[in-house]
């Protein structure tokens, strides 16, 4: 469950202005946690005051620094035994500009704490001890930070899992995939003399949806040019990736997505998912490679490389080979058969089941896959009996079967089910699978998958000690 801490002098306010509608919901739900605390109750003075003039003179008051820092330390006091503290935000005009991309980074933390200012602003002095992002809404000046804090809490709490009911809506609408959202029609079909679209009406979903993209294109390239130019440049380069499809799949679909943004696409390619802090990189020669490593973010916790010359020059950088796979693809648009139909999400009750299975990958991480509602199980006689998922970068993934129940087609079913799950939800289907796991190899091909001819090496960053 995410947590929200807003430090504020209305916390009426921010409270009745979030509990309503989908965000109240997710409260009820538990999906997520809002609080807001009253700096005035951590006030000295009698009166419960909280601002003073200004050293050095000017007009209005200040917020003093004692208040806001004893109510923001009474937050973090309770989660004194985390081992890491939360993010602190300031809402002022003076901050990086909050973008949907803004938003997806800070949907991934467990808590958040906004801090609200009023008057002429906050003592410095606090500022600089707590706050660890200071984010503006845009370019104008509001008479607190109230606002700016709900609309933030409100784009965050769309992203965290289970607040929408819809799967795919915080993925549909404004600024995926750099385009806007199409226009979209409700009863009756005609009003005010103007129809809706005859395609809307037919039934026939291939052509809604393309109907779909060509109006968020062209609204896109109306009124908002910026983004339309983005879109272009990311098409051009899929188009340009798919002369070796099996090799590039999953280059594709991260730009296909959304989630990839482009650091180079000249004579190397450098391609960076910023939610799993992994870079995808291609390469015309060493030397080129060798001259897209300082376009490398140095967060960066992964690079996925299909040219064994990145092990060397990577390698010299602190990086270490992890794996050694070969990609799968399913390039087919038809869903395939799943012979054993008890497959359903799984919860947090199966985390002692998956962690014993999946002993390469953390808890945390298996936790929030859970939560993503990305790990299904399949059941036999209402016993857990195996499970698939997909990782936080779109690959179909985790997939296992009890030895007791292997060789009935609970493999096959799974990954089949997790493929048509991806293409229903517009998705490229690919997997990434160990090149010494021949059982798994063979999975893909009967299953008919396409198997890149080149392996596809992870190298994983090693901390500097």
């Amino acid at each position: 469950m995410m947590r929200f801490h807003v430090l504020t002098l209305f916390p009426e306010m921010v409270m009745q202005g979030l509990h309503t509608s989908i965000i109240g919901r997710a409260v009820e739900n538990n999906c997520i946690k809002i609080e807001a605390v009253n700096i005035r109750d951590f006030s000295t003075d009698k009166h419960g005051k909280v601002d003073d003039y200004p050293y050095g003179g000017g007009a209005g008051m200040l917020m003093q620094a004692q208040p806001v820092y004893d109510a923001w330390h009474a937050i973090v006091h309770e989660n004194a035994e985390k081992s890491k503290m939360p993010r602190t935000i300031y809402v002022t005009p003076q901050g990086t500009t909050f973008t949907q991309e803004y938003a997806f980074a800070l949907a991934k933390e467990e808590e958040l704490i906004f801090l609200c200012g009023h008057y002429e602003g906050i003592d410095a002095r606090v500022l600089d001890e707590i706050v660890t992002d200071y984010v503006s809404i845009g370019d104008y000046v509001l008479t607190g930070g109230e606002l700016p804090a709900m609309v933030m809490i409100d784009a965050i709490s769309r992203l965290v899992p289970g607040v929408l009911h819809n799967d795919e809506s915080a993925e549909t609408e404004s600024f995926h995939m750099d385009l806007l959202e199409y226009p979209q029609y409700s009863r009756p079909e005609v009003w005010h003399g103007k129809e809706v679209p005859k395609v809307l009406l037919s039934g026939d979903h291939g052509k809604i949806a393309q109907w779909r993209l060509e109006q968020s294109k062209l609204l896109t390239m109306e009124r908002r040019p910026d983004l339309y130019e983005q879109y272009r440049r990311r098409e051009k380069l899929i188009k340009r990736l798919s002369a070796n499809k099996r090799q590039n799949f999953h280059m594709m679909e991260c730009l296909a997505s959304g989630r990839g943004t482009i650091l180079a696409d000249g004579e190397g390619i450098l391609i960076y998912d910023k939610n799993v802090r992994t870079c995808m990189v291609n390469a015309e020669s060493k030397t080129v490679a060798e001259n897209l490593l300082p376009l490398i973010p140095p967060e960066t916790k992964w690079v996925l490389s299909s040219q064994e010359f990145w092990n060397d020059i990577l390698t010299e950088q602190g990086f270490k080979v992890a794996c050694e796979c070969l990609q799968a693809c399913y390039t087919q648009r038809t869903p395939l058969p799943i012979r054993q139909k008890e497959i359903r999400p799984l919860t947090a009750e199966a985390l002692p089941y998956l962690r014993e299975h999946c002993k390469d990958l953390d808890a945390d991480y298996l936790l929030g896959r859970v939560e993503a509602n990305a790990v299904y199980g399949i059941f036999v006689g209402n016993q857990l009996a195996g499970f698939v998922g997909w990782h936080a970068t779109g690959a179909i993934g985790m997939l296992y079967v009890d030895k007791s129940h292997r060789g009935q087609g609970l493999g096959s079913s799974l990954e089949a089910f997790a493929i048509n799950r991806q293409l229903a939800t517009g998705h490229m289907p690919y997997c990434h699978i160990p090149a010494d796991n021949e059982a798994a190899l063979k999975l893909q091909e009967k299953l008919g998958l396409y198997l890149s001819q080149e392996p596809l090496w992870y190298l994983e960053n090693q901390p500097q000690k």
